[in-house]
C-alpha cells in the first residue's frame, strides 16, 4: 500500500464513480478499477459494492475513509515541513538573551520573526553573556543576544544590534542630582556599587571609565542585576553607572539620572547577536536578517574575540 492507492480510495469514496474519480486523478478508469482491486486484495476486505446502480462504499470502506484521509493529510504536512525547513520556515530556534535585551532588543525582533516565520518555534532563555557563550560554542543554544565586550576570546560571529553608553544614577538627594553638566572627574571620591565579576562586559566598561580618567573607582556595594544596582542607589548606598537604556525601563523616582558629558567612547557597551559561524542554517539565518532589519543602524558582522582580565 502507498499512498497513491489511499489517494484513488479516497476520491472514488468521494465521487462513488469509476469515471469521475479517474477524470479527478487524471487516469484512464481501467487501471484504476485495477488499483482499486489491488487494494482490496491486500486488505483482504472489500472496500466498494459494485452493482448495476452504480459504486458505494462497504461497511469496511465507511470505517476507512475517515482514517484515510487523515493519513494523506499527514502525509501531506509531512511534505510541508521538509520543504519548509529546508528554507528556514519550520524547526526550533534556541535563543539565549541577556536581561537588557528584554527593553528594546526582544520586543522588536520577536513579534517580527514569528509574523515572517510562524512555523519556527523559539525557545527563550534568559542568562548570562558567559554562559550564553558557553551554550553557542557546545551548540545547546543556535543564537545568542548578549552584551559585548565579551569576557573571553571565541571564534563566535557576531552582529552588533544597539550600542549605548553608560549613564550615571545617583540619589535624588545627591548633590550631583542638581548639577548640569556631570563630568567623569566629579566621581573620582563617591561611593560605587558596582557590578559583580559575573556581569564581566559592564563591569570592565565601567572600570574602563574610571581607569581612563586617572582613577579607580572606590567600590562599596556589588550587585549582578543592573535592577539592583539602582535599588542600591535608591537606599543611598551610592552612585552607579548603568546602560542608558535602563533609563527607559525603571520607574525609580528616587533616582537623578545624568548623561557623563566626556564618557571615553572607548568604554562603549553594545548588544549583539552571536552564533557560530561553521553552523550557519537557515534559521540563523533568517533570524539574523530579520534583526538586521530591525536594528540596521549599527548591524554588521563582525567576529569578535575579546579576552578576559
Amino acid at each position: 500500500m502507498d499512498f497513491r492507492h489511499l489517494r484513488q480510495f479516497v476520491v472514488l469514496a468521494e465521487t462513488l464513480n469509476f469515471r469521475k474519480a479517474a477524470e479527478k486523478l487524471h487516469m484512464s478508469q481501467p487501471p484504476l478499477s485495477v488499483s482499486i482491486r489491488k487494494l482490496e486484495a491486500e486488505l483482504g476486505v472489500e472496500l466498494f459494492h459494485r452493482g448495476k446502480n452504480g459504486v458505494r462504499l462497504t461497511k469496511s470502506g465507511e470505517a476507512a475513509l475517515q482514517d484515510a484521509r487523515r493519513a494523506l493529510f499527514h502525509a501531506g504536512e509531512f511534505v510541508q515541513s521538509a520543504r519548509a525547513a529546508t528554507k528556514g520556515e519550520r524547526g526550533v530556534l534556541r535563543i539565549g538573551f541577556v536581561g537588557s535585551a528584554t527593553h528594546s532588543i526582544l520586543p522588536v525582533i520577536v513579534p517580527l520573526f514569528r509574523q515572517r516565520y510562524p512555523g519556527v518555534q523559539l525557545i527563550l532563555r534568559e542568562s548570562k553573556s558567559v554562559q550564553i557563550i558557553d551554550a553557542l560554542e557546545n551548540g545547546t543554544q543556535d543564537i545568542g543576544i548578549l552584551r559585548t565586550p565579551v569576557p573571553c576570546r571565541t571564534q563566535l560571529q557576531m552582529q552588533t544590534l544597539q550600542t549605548e553608553n553608560l549613564i550615571l544614577v545617583v540619589p535624588r538627594n545627591h548633590a550631583l542630582a542638581s548639577v548640569a553638566s556631570v563630568r567623569m572627574a566629579d566621581l573620582r571620591h563617591q561611593d560605587f556599587i558596582f557590578y559583580a565579576h559575573e556581569a564581566h562586559g559592564l563591569r570592565m566598561a565601567a572600570l574602563h571609565a574610571c581607569e581612563a580618567h586617572g582613577f579607580t573607582p572606590r567600590i562599596t556595594q556589588e550587585a549582578l542585576q543592573v535592577a539592583t544596582l539602582i535599588s542600591l542607589v535608591e537606599a543611598g548606598l551610592g552612585v552607579a553607572l548603568v546602560p542608558s537604556i535602563s533609563r527607559q525601563s525603571s520607574g525609580g523616582q528616587k533616582v537623578a539620572w545624568k548623561t557623563i558629558a566626556d564618557f571615553p567612547h572607548s568604554a562603549s557597551i553594545a548588544i549583539a547577536l552571536a552564533w557560530r559561524p561553521n553552523d550557519e542554517t537557515l534559521l540563523i539565518r533568517n533570524f539574523q536578517a530579520v534583526a538586521q532589519a530591525a536594528f540596521p543602524q549599527d548591524s554588521g558582522p563582525g567576529s569578535s574575540n575579546v579576552m578576559a582580565d
